[in-house]
């Protein structure tokens, strides 16, 4: 069965493992949505293993809130979801709420390069999964890893398209591993503090 279907004009994503295996999340039609799909967070999520379980973790262009509701269903204590859209950062609200994850996820409206500025570490799992069309990914990317906001240890996850090929290292961050699926691509980054 495949995770996402529309139903009533709206995307319907299902959580792929852990508690919350099978539920559904909402994810509305919008121009600045390009939910993950469930073979690529599947793979995601057994790269990562079970290193997300007891981590803060923080969720860049957030969407609809599916990559990190599904971090919070395979044992990651807490969540930040940040987004720019207004109108989504509703509807992450809304899938927290029909989860049962509200109480451990904040949502915060804004742009991520801000939010950077003010968020309270150290996460040890991050995700970004920009729009594939936004200039400046890369930049964004070695802001985070210049940033304070990282465990020593932490996990940074990006998807991007796979016409895009990201470096192997943005300030504190070195590449572990890049995978592709199609139209998307996964990179994999560690924190190495020298």
């Amino acid at each position: 069965m495949h995770a996402m279907t529309w139903e009533n004009g709206e995307l319907r994503v299902r959580i792929t493992g852990g508690n919350a295996r099978g539920m559904s999340l909402v994810a509305p039609r919008s121009p600045n949505l390009r939910p993950t799909s469930d073979r690529v967070r599947i793979s995601l999520f057994n790269l990562l293993g079970a290193a997300v379980a007891e981590t803060k973790v923080l969720d860049l262009y957030a969407g609809s809130g599916a990559l990190g509701i599904e971090a919070l269903s395979r044992g990651a204590t807490s969540v930040d979801f940040v987004e720019a859209d207004r109108r989504l950062c509703r509807v992450v609200k809304r899938n927290l709420e029909s989860t049962g994850y509200h109480m451990h996820g904040s949502v915060h409206h804004a742009q991520v390069e801000r939010a950077l500025g003010f968020l309270n570490g150290p996460y040890q799992t991050v995700f970004l999964d920009p729009p594939y069309a936004l200039a400046g990914l890369e930049h964004t990317i070695t802001v985070l890893g210049e940033s304070t906001i990282l465990d020593l240890n932490a996990t940074v996850v990006v998807e991007h398209s796979s016409r895009v090929s990201l470096g192997e290292s943005y300030g504190s961050l070195t590449r572990l591993q890049a995978r592709r699926y199609g139209d998307s691509a996964i990179s994999i980054y560690q924190v190495v503090k020298p």
